[in-house]
């Protein structure tokens, strides 16, 4: 801590950069919220999603602010800094999918002058909100990264949030599956779902291992965790190339399936759809542990925290 323990709360929470940014968080995430609740409004599943990202974001920063604050977060059993950086990187993510889909589904030119201005308006300002919201997340991110040598935060280094990264695309994944896709009529679909599943939860336990700063415990395998790391990373790489071949050629080709998006094919509802977003999702999280592996591979090992 940067005050005398003389005192009973931490002021440099506040007022440090990384302090200023989470004020700006829950200063952004409560105009939104009371946005929406006031005039914009939100309907259907997206608007269901965006609302959720907005509360939950704005929740959990309440959180992290109050427990340094009052220096609470010392008693947590967890790896503080790996957690707080992991909330961040994922919060980012959200806001920036939030900030995105918000405006595209509930923001149109042509809802004004025929109809109601103010709500058109509103829903503009939550979208500038939503989209300033997600680059005060990416700056304490950034202001994580600046200090990881230092503190030794490894979801702080960028394997650490590529590792964040790649869950999310792999929960988009499983969204999309679970969503009017037909992938259980080929063994070789099956398969590639398999893959997803098995390097969503694998990145899962890294980094849950990380944050609840229990890394040390794999030294009962006798390697260091940025060795363990490396070597599932470089595994889910080539389960990954397997599955972003495999994929589009069981899902688009003429012998398997239809190259061409069906005509008449409604729009939100057609498996076609979802088929081509797992395809280039797929390709998307295939790039990011690509490029954990290659980051990891020519990082040096951080001094870890740990927790036994």
């Amino acid at each position: 801590m940067s005050v005398s323990s003389g005192y009973h709360l931490d002021v440099s929470a506040v007022f440090s950069p990384r302090g200023v940014a989470r004020v700006c968080q829950l200063t952004l995430g409560c105009t939104i919220v009371s946005l929406v609740i006031h005039s914009a409004g939100y309907s259907a599943t997206y608007g269901t999603f965006c609302m959720a990202v907005w509360t939950s974001c704005f929740a959990l920063s309440a959180v992290v602010l109050v427990l340094e604050v009052t220096r609470l977060q010392t008693s947590l059993p967890v790896s503080w800094e790996n957690l707080t950086v992991t909330l961040a990187s994922l919060a980012t993510l959200l806001l920036l999918t939030a900030s995105v889909a918000y405006p595209a589904f509930f923001v149109r030119a042509n809802d004004c002058p025929y109809n109601n201005c103010e709500v058109r308006n509103f829903r503009i300002a939550v979208s500038v909100c939503s989209w300033v919201a997600c680059i005060a997340y990416g700056t304490e991110v950034f202001l994580s990264r600046a200090k990881a040598g230092r503190s030794g935060s490894y979801m702080a280094t960028t394997p650490g949030i590529l590792k964040v990264a790649q869950i999310f695309v792999g929960c988009v994944i499983f969204a999309l599956l679970t969503d009017r896709t037909d992938f259980k009529w080929h063994a070789a679909t099956l398969y590639c779902a398999a893959v997803f599943g098995v390097c969503l939860s694998g990145t899962v336990l890294l980094v849950a291992l990380v944050v609840s700063g229990r890394s040390a415990a794999i030294r009962i395998l006798r390697m260091p965790f940025e060795r363990l790391a490396v070597i599932y990373t470089f595994a889910a790489v080539l389960l990954y190339v397997s599955a972003a071949v495999l994929w589009p050629v069981f899902c688009f080709d003429r012998k398997y399936g239809a190259p061409l998006r069906p005509q008449g094919c409604p729009r939100g509802k057609c498996s076609w759809d979802v088929k081509l977003a797992v395809a280039v999702m797929s390709f998307v999280n295939l790039a990011l542990y690509i490029a954990d592996l290659v980051c990891s591979h020519r990082s040096r090992p951080a001094a870890q925290p740990s927790r036994v």
